[in-house]
């Protein structure tokens, strides 16, 4: 007799995430089966929430910054067994066929999945995943603290790893949420001087514990006029969701320097190119990274997000939490007793 689950899933676009019983998923041969232990909160569910991506199948259960233990194993899954520990984050599988898989860039497969959008996610307490998408959690890391890592971590490390910036470069993280205070952990950690950017004086003692070496107010100077009197930034990571923000950075940055963006705006970012000329600089956006990386350098430098847990009936109110920014700084759903 096929067991009932718990979820929470969205009906349709603007939909309201509403608790269920459903059957549990039953894993095909290339896939595993997962009892959920914790999941993620991420401006990335918004997508489903909303229906920003092109022909979402409803319903749908949000959540890709998922870990789980391996209760099922498909008959054609190799290296992965019943009982181990293991996450899965935005990335949910790939073709194996298409051109950049074959070149190894899987990320970019043709017919890339999406844990939590083409398939179903983590805000349930069982959800299959494809093989080729599970990563293992390290023993030094518990799973309410390995889930933000999947995604807002991994995002975060490879974005800064990508740059040119080098040891003893100033590095500056805009914004202190949910991204940016795992961006300062991970800067500091790199070696880098790094500076946080700010609305207010709210957040700089955080700042200071985190390891920053600066804090700059951007209520009380011009953060550009800042970074440059510090030398300028190599890098500056845009966690804050402002696009007029962002814009006004760039004069911030040093002669190569590079403005990463790792967080969503629709909003038009409006800047003269000449600000880009002036320097050789540059913007970038990025998403994803590698999450076995970020798990081993997180639990080596002894780095874990900063979190808040909600029981799964209560993902609305930690939804809400998360769009409105009242969280510190990370949301996780826990279906541990």
């Amino acid at each position: 007799m096929q067991k009932m689950m718990q979820a929470m899933q969205v009906g349709g676009p603007r939909g309201e995430l509403t608790l269920v019983e459903k059957p549990s998923p039953e894993p095909a041969e290339n896939e595993v089966l997962l009892k959920v232990q914790a999941c993620g909160v991420c401006h990335g569910d918004a997508v489903v929430k909303e229906g920003q991506f092109p022909r979402l199948q409803y319903p749908r259960i949000p959540g890709h910054e998922v870990v789980g233990i391996i209760e099922h194993v498909g008959a054609r899954v190799r290296g992965w067994k019943t009982g181990q520990r293991v996450g899965v984050g935005w990335h949910g599988g790939h073709c194996f066929t298409c051109i950049p898989c074959r070149h190894g860039a899987f990320g970019a497969c043709e017919s890339s999945m999406t844990t939590g959008l083409t398939s179903d996610g983590g805000y349930a307490e069982y959800m299959v995943a494809r093989a080729e998408a599970l990563t293992e959690i390290p023993e030094g890391l518990s799973s309410v603290d390995a889930a933000p890592l999947l995604c807002a971590g991994s995002t975060t490390l490879a974005a800064i790893k990508a740059s040119a910036a080098k040891g003893g470069d100033l590095v500056a993280i805009h914004g202190l949420g949910g991204l940016g205070h795992l961006g300062v952990q991970y800067a500091v950690k790199l070696g880098f001087r790094t500076a946080v950017i700010s609305r207010g004086r709210g957040k700089e003692e955080l700042a200071r514990k985190l390891g920053a070496h600066a804090y700059i107010d951007s209520d009380a100077t011009d953060p550009a006029k800042e970074l440059r009197r510090m030398g300028g930034a190599k890098l500056i990571v845009a966690t804050a969701p402002s696009s007029q923000g962002m814009a006004g950075l760039v004069d911030g940055l040093a002669f190569k320097g590079q403005l990463t963006i790792i967080t969503f705006s629709n909003e038009p970012m409006q800047l003269a190119p000449s600000m880009l000329m002036h320097g050789a600089r540059s913007i970038v956006g990025w998403v994803g990274g590698d999450v076995q990386d970020a798990l081993r350098f997180s639990v080596l430098t002894g780095i874990v997000p900063m979190i808040e847990t909600f029981p799964l009936e209560e993902a609305a109110t930690a939804y809400e939490r998360m769009m409105s920014s009242q969280v510190k700084f990370r949301c996780v759903l826990t279906m541990e007793p």
